[in-house]
């Protein structure tokens, strides 16, 4: 038999001597394997992605789950602090000013010539003393002739009562003869009417005298006003006259000539807040310290309080006397005064960074027994880092410093170990 080879026609195979099937065939088979294949790629990566996302799911289920249970069994650590009790003394310190415990300044009360200046700014004077001697000639001889005027009017005074006394006698003498007819009743009428008119001279005599000794007093008050002498023991601090210098009594607009401050006492003004003010009380100790006097202290008591708050400061004028013997403390000069101002309220010291401010008002955190105890109180006095609480909680009581926002009541926390600065 003749083998059947192929033959092959401008480079396309013609037959195939195995099958004996047209070549055309051959491709169209491999498609749909290469099909098949495709298909079956896409669906093990679709299953993998499947199942990839069904573990990755469950895994963070998982995790979401022991996160849960975590945060359910999760029990914080907080810092505390122990509530301790107030003290019964509290120090308060304010700014102040110094003040002379008395001061006047000195006006002339007598017109003229300054004839002697015996001080001068920076002295020291006693009650008493002579500081200053005005000259004025026109006075004393106001004074000369009004004691001349006045040696008149005395005179003209005995003249009257001697005038009265011859009247009384002539009238004794004329009564009876005028109950008997033998003197007229006109002539004793003159003579009733004559003692009346040396009486009524008399007075006028009298209060002539009386007027004349007060415009005396008067002129001699001025001569008085000449000498200008220190009310009370103290420092001259202003001087405005000299000798020679005019002066000019007037009760509105005399001349200024000294001032002079008691400065042995001084009374320190301060202003306390209302806060501290309803525990201050005449009594109270206070200290004194001026910035540029280091290391030494003035102590005083308070002696006077304005018993009424300013109503625009809220604030209570206190006045404290402070003994100044060696004359350290100048008046008008800046301090700051320290008073120990008594409480008879008992009350409680919170730190500040422990209270709680929300709608239901101030609370703080206590724990006990591991859990948080959310308490209401009422606070007294804001001292910065310290809240003193009248109620709410107790001395010993220990509270949650800058609690969380989450915490409620019943809340479980553990408490970290106390340092020695918070349990001071």
């Amino acid at each position: 038999m003749r083998d059947v080879k192929t033959s092959y026609s401008q480079g396309e195979p013609v037959g195939d001597t195995a099958t004996g099937k047209p070549p055309e065939n051959r491709p169209n088979g491999r498609r749909r394997w290469g099909g098949r294949l495709l298909a079956l790629g896409a669906f093990l990566l679709l299953g993998g992605g499947l199942a990839f996302g069904a573990t990755r799911y469950y895994t963070q289920h998982r995790e979401v789950m022991a996160t849960a249970e975590q945060r359910r069994n999760f029990i914080p650590n907080v810092r505390v602090a122990t509530v301790r009790p107030s003290n019964r003394i509290t120090l308060v310190t304010l700014p102040a000013t110094t003040l002379a415990f008395s001061a006047a300044n000195l006006f002339a009360r007598a017109s003229g010539y300054i004839d002697k200046r015996n001080v001068d700014i920076g002295d020291r004077v006693k009650d008493g003393q002579l500081l200053v001697q005005i000259r004025a000639p026109e006075l004393d001889h106001q004074i000369s002739q009004n004691d001349a005027t006045l040696v008149q009017l005395q005179e003209t005074l005995i003249q009257a009562q001697a005038n009265l006394e011859l009247a009384k006698v002539t009238w004794d003498r004329d009564r009876p003869l005028v109950g008997q007819g033998w003197v007229t009743q006109q002539q004793g009428t003159i003579d009733v009417q004559t003692v009346k008119a040396r009486e009524a001279a008399v007075r006028l005599a009298e209060a002539n005298v009386k007027a004349q000794g007060a415009l005396l007093k008067v002129l001699n008050q001025q001569k008085a006003y000449q000498s200008v002498v220190a009310p009370f023991d103290g420092v001259i601090t202003a001087r405005n006259i000299d000798v020679g210098s005019l002066v000019q009594a007037d009760a509105a607009s005399g001349t200024f000539m000294f001032t002079i401050m008691q400065s042995d006492m001084i009374r320190t003004q301060v202003y306390v807040p209302q806060d501290q003010a309803f525990d201050v009380a005449p009594g109270v100790d206070a200290v004194v310290r001026v910035p540029e006097l280091s290391g030494r202290t003035f102590p005083g008591k308070v002696t006077r309080i304005a018993d009424a708050l300013d109503p625009g400061t809220r604030t209570l004028l206190t006045e404290i006397d402070v003994p100044n013997p060696d004359g350290a403390l100048k008046p008008g000069t800046y301090c700051t005064v320290e008073l120990h101002v008594p409480h008879d309220t008992p009350s409680v010291l919170v730190p500040a960074e422990a209270i709680i401010f929300n709608r239901d008002g101030l609370q703080v955190a206590v724990v006990e027994g591991g859990d948080a105890h959310i308490r209401k109180v009422s606070v007294a006095r804001d001292l910065g880092t310290q809240v003193e609480v009248r109620d709410g909680v107790k001395e010993g009581d220990v509270v949650v410093l800058n609690p969380q926002v989450d915490l409620v009541e019943g809340s479980k926390v553990k408490a970290q170990p106390q340092t020695a600065e918070a349990r001071k």
